[in-house]
Order: C-alpha cells, then structure tokens, then sequence
C-alpha cells in the first residue's frame, strides 16, 4: 500500500511539475507588476528620494525581464517543429549524379516519316541533269541568285534525315556527364535573302537534331532582306516554333553586326553561331557544349563538312576516321586549312579529344556567352564580312582562351564558290577591317601585311581605318599576351616571313619593261608570265628572303624554282624549324642585276616574252632585273 502511494506521489509530482512551474512564474510576475505600478505613479517632481526609488524599479523591471527569459528557456517543449533544411546557394545549380540518358537527351522535335526514295533523302544526292527547258531556266536563275543549286534544294525535305549515324564508334557511344550539366544553347542565324529552303532546313535541322533540355531558343537575324518571302511569310512560319524568334536590322550592316545583335537578345548560357545554309548531323550539339562545361575559355566549332551546292549530297562522317584539318593563315590574313601536326596527332588519342587549331573559319561555332563578351566579343568598328574570324582567332588565344575544333560535332555547310551579295560600300571593307585586326593584335609582324597589301599600307599610314582605342584597351586589360607569343606558342609551324626582308616588291625586266607576275590563279605548279607593271602587289608581289629565296604568298608560300626548261612557282621547302631550302629555290642577286639560279648554274631570263633560265650573261638586258 505504501508502495503504491509513493509511485503516485511521484506520477503526480512528474505530471504536475509543468503546471507548478507556471504557477509559480505567475506569481513572481504578478508581485513584480505590483511593486513597478507603485512605483511608476509617482510624480517625479516629487523629493529626490522618490526619484531614486523610480530607478530601482527601472532595475526591478530589468531583473524581471531577465527571470522572465530563463525561467521561457527551460520550460520544456511541447510543440514538434518541422526540420530545417540547408538549402544551397541561390546560384548553384543542382544536377544528378551518373550520365544523361538517351531519354534525356531527345532532341525537341521529332522528324516526320521520311521517304527513302525522296529526293536527298538520307543525305544521298539529287541529280538534275535532265531537266525541261522550264525546269532548267528555274535552275538557272536560282543558282544565278543564291550561288548554289536551290532547285535541288527546294525539292529536298526541310526535314530531311541524313541516315544512320557514321561517326566512329567513340563518338557514337560518348556519355555526357550530368554534373556538372551541360550548358543551354541560343542558335544565332543570320540572314540575307536566303533562300527560303536552305534556311528553313537549317533551322528544323537544329530543331530535330537538339536535346530540349539544351536548346533554349533559335533566333533568326534578317540583315535588311528584300525578299518578300523573308518577311511576314517568315515570321508566320515559325510562329508555330515558340523556341524561334526572328529580329531583323532596318539596314544592311553585314554579319559583325548582325551577329552581335543576335547575342544581345540571347539567353542562353552559351552561343552557337550557324550560317544559314547548314545541316546539323546526329549529335552534333552535346560534344560542343561538353567541351565548354569542361573549359568555359574553350572556343569550339564543330568538324565541319561539305554540302555540295550543285546536288546538295551530304557527305556523311567516316566511321574510321578520317584525316583531320585545323586552320591556319597566311600573310595576306586569309583564312586556310591545313593538315595537322605530328605533335597534334600523336597527343589525340581518339577522334573523342578535340584539334587545337591556330584559327577558325568563324562561320559554325559555340561560346560561353559571358567568355563571348569579356574577350570582346566582335570588333563593332569592323564593318559588314571579312577578317572578324582571323581578328577573334588572334584574340582567344593572345588572351588566355583556345580555339578546338569537336570532330564528334559533325555540321554540313554549303561551301559556294563566290558570294552571291554585294558589299555596300565594296571590297576595300574586308582590308579595313584587315588592317584593324594588324594595328591591334599583331604588333611590328602587321608590316609583313602591309607589304603585301599596298591598300593596306596606305590605310595605315593615312589612319582610315577608324578609332581603334578601345580595342588597345580591351588587350591591355585582359592581359593579352604579344603575337611573338602566338607565333611560339600556338602556331610554331607558321612561316614567318623576314621582317625586314633584303629585297621586296614587284620584279622588273628592264629588256621588256614589264613585270613577273604569278598569272591568275595560281596554286603552284604552273609557269610565271610577264605582265605590265600595275603597282598594286598581288599577283606582282614577291620577296627575296634571308634563307635566298624568291617567295610570294597565294594562300600558301610559294618559291620561284629552277628547272632545265624554265621556271615555275612550288610550294617552298624551307617551312620553318628543322627544314631547308633546295639549291632550285636558292637564287643570288648580282651587283649587274642578273639573278643566278644557285641549283642549276643559269640566270633568269626572258625567251619570247616568257620567263626561262638561259647562260648568264651580263650584257643581256633581257636578263637585268630590278626589284621595285
């Protein structure tokens, strides 16, 4: 019995405990509130000794408060409260471990059935060599235009799929990371009078090609068309696309501006630039953004392949593997392709690793958006096409970024012969922005430029080639390094020319009173002619260089060589390190102006208004020379 009232005493006592605590604060509180009501309805007017008692309740109060807290602080709690979650930072971005699956990666359309026996269909191409006379005037007039066969392509799906994937197998089973995601993309076309079936391929090709979940949008520049069709037709068109937006400049300002007010409405965490006569092959997108998730300062451009612009055949990537190009220049700052190095090739270990490559061709590539502007993004002064790819080749690489060419990234384009637009205010535009680009990134090598290019140098000199201040500002605060540092490091395959060569300029007959001259067209290969003197360098332009050497650069360097039967123009053996020039290619400039042929022991000569080799002989004046 005693037993049971102790364990109910203590149950009680363990219930009721909350409850005395309470009372208990109720109390002390209570007498607290009656002693500060007393205390407070006193005058302070009244005797000092009143006005002490006053302060000592402010001090009663502030215990009270105090007791008040600790007596709160361990009451016990009765509510449960939700857990608190740590939340990450409001710019971190939250991915999933492990690699997106092809479900993730559809792309944002999907094609409509396709006809094996269409035309074009998988890529194959469409001949349109037997043709009614309606039908080949229609031909006619269209590649008259567009410079390319848009007969052909008007009967080709705007949808077409270009068959099985062909890539090598390692691009075919390359897996992507989810962490960190891959970037979203803003596809900037531009335009002028396109025609309406390349450009509406190009943009449903990026459409049916694109994973969603990187494809923000496509955006659509019209550089001041004339065609109806590219106006309110167009704008109808991809209405049904809310991913394609179209933004249109009043006036022709050519591709640099056009390109940057594409980028100016661009959302997206990267830019992918695309001509308007393009097809994006099977996973063409996610190996390009890939590469920049892993290097924000990584310029990519897809392996870029050809669409033939007479019958619009696609020539498909070879599953084994092909030999790769990367980009180069020459001295006259035209962009050109090369085979790559050695030192290239033994460093990719499959076609997963991408080509660093010297230049671009500037027409099909991706960027970070936020690299794309703190680099500069284009040159605003620079006017209407021409020299912006060279000019951004020079600045990625001069101020910490790379130039890589994907070759997982497969892209057809329809290379044309000759451009199909007019420039408003002519070709002198590309040598502007030419000379430009040499003012602001290739330091005392620019005059290897302007000896090629007499325009050039005069631009130079009279200083018309527009306000390039905030260009030299742009190098120095980004702390970009000197061409030097480019030619060392990135290109050391390049031949860099003297800079101050022994002899340069147009090569004079003083016996016929005219110039050597390349003729038109010429590669190598092929014999030299003699020309009126013009003045203007080009086809006249040559250099005698420290290593005895006649060179002149058309693309690619070429060397004046000796033979028995004559002279022509090759492509020079002396490249640059560990090579020399052949005795053919070695000539010696006598105090009597004769040029002696160092290989095969003869002078160069004029026979029948031809040049050739002949014995030497100084009273010859068929054999006197003179460089101007």
């Amino acid at each position: 019995m005693r037993l049971r009232m102790t364990s109910l005493r203590r149950l009680l006592r363990k219930h009721f405990l909350p409850w005395k605590i309470a009372l208990a604060t109720f109390v002390f509180i209570s007498f607290l509130f009656l002693m500060q009501k007393e205390v407070v309805s006193w005058d302070d007017s009244e005797e000092p000794w009143h006005r002490n008692m006053a302060n000592k309740s402010n001090k009663v109060m502030d215990m009270m408060m105090v007791a008040v807290k600790n007596i709160r602080d361990v009451m016990p709690e009765m509510q449960i409260n939700a857990p608190i979650r740590q939340e990450g930072s409001v710019n971190q971005k939250r991915c999933l471990p492990g690699y997106y699956s092809a479900a993730e990666l559809e792309p944002l359309m999907k094609r409509p059935p396709q006809d094996p026996n269409a035309p074009g269909a998988a890529g194959k191409p469409f001949l349109t060599d037997k043709l009614s006379p309606e039908e080949q005037k229609e031909k006619e007039t269209g590649s008259k235009k567009h410079c390319f066969n848009v007969f052909a392509s008007d009967r080709i799906s705007l949808h077409r799929d270009l068959g099985p994937d062909t890539r090598p197998p390692e691009c075919i089973e390359q897996k992507f990371k989810r962490c960190p995601s891959l970037p979203t993309t803003s596809v900037v076309i531009v335009f002028h009078n396109e025609a309406w079936s390349t450009l509406l391929r190009t943009v449903h090709s990026v459409m049916d090609t694109s994973p969603a979940i990187f494809l923000k949008e496509i955006i659509l520049v019209d550089d001041a068309s004339t065609d109806d069709y590219l106006k309110d037709k167009l704008d109808d068109y991809v209405k049904q696309f809310q991913i394609v937006k179209v933004v249109r400049q009043i006036e022709r300002k050519g591709l640099i501006s056009a390109r940057l007010l594409g980028a100016s409405v661009a959302t997206a965490d990267t830019l992918t630039f695309l001509d308007a006569h393009c097809e994006c092959f099977t996973g063409w997108l996610e190996p390009l953004l890939a590469r920049i998730s892993e290097n924000y300062t990584a310029v990519v451009s897809p392996d870029i392949t050809t669409i033939s612009l007479d019958t619009f055949e696609f020539m498909k990537p070879n599953p084994y593997g092909q030999n790769k190009n990367r980009g180069n220049f020459d001295w006259q700052l035209t962009f050109g392709w090369e085979g790559l190095p050695d030192h290239e090739n033994q460093r990719r270990k499959n076609e997963t690793y991408p080509i660093k490559s010297p230049t671009f061709a500037g027409g099909l590539f991706t960027i970070s958006r936020h690299y794309f502007y703190y680099i500069g993004s284009y040159d605003e002064e620079m006017e209407i096409w021409g020299g912006e790819n060279v000019e951004m080749s020079f600045r990625v690489w001069q101020c910490g970024g790379q130039l890589e060419i994907i070759p997982c990234s497969v892209v057809g384009h329809v290379f044309r012969t000759k451009s199909p637009h007019s420039f408003p205010k002519g070709a002198q535009v590309i040598i502007r922005n030419q000379v430009r680009l040499a003012e602001v990134w290739m330091d005392d090598y620019k005059h290897i430029f302007y000896r090629r290019n007499n325009l050039a140098l005069k631009m130079s000199r009279e200083g018309t080639f527009g306000n390039i201040t905030k260009r030299l500002e742009l190098r120095k605060h980004i702390q970009c390094k000197d061409f030097s540092w480019y030619l060392k490091n990135v290109y050391p395959e390049a031949y860099v020319p003297d800079i101050n060569p022994p002899l340069s300029g147009a090569i004079r007959n003083t016996g016929l009173q005219a110039c050597l001259d390349c003729g038109q067209d010429n590669k190598g290969d092929k014999p030299l002619i003699m020309y009126s003197c013009h003045g203007l360098g080009g086809n006249q332009y040559f250099e005698y260089t420290s290593q005895q050497e006649i060179r002149h650069s058309a693309g690619k360097e070429l060397c004046l060589r000796g033979y028995q039967v004559g002279v022509k123009l090759q492509e020079c053996q002396y490249k640059s390190q560990n090579t020399f020039p052949i005795a053919e290619e070695k000539w010696e400039i006598r105090q009597d102006h004769l040029i002696f042929n160092l290989g095969m022991k003869m002078c160069l000569s004029i026979s029948e208004k031809q040049p050739t080799l002949a014995p030497c002989n100084s009273e010859d004046v068929f054999q006197k020379w003179v460089f101007e």
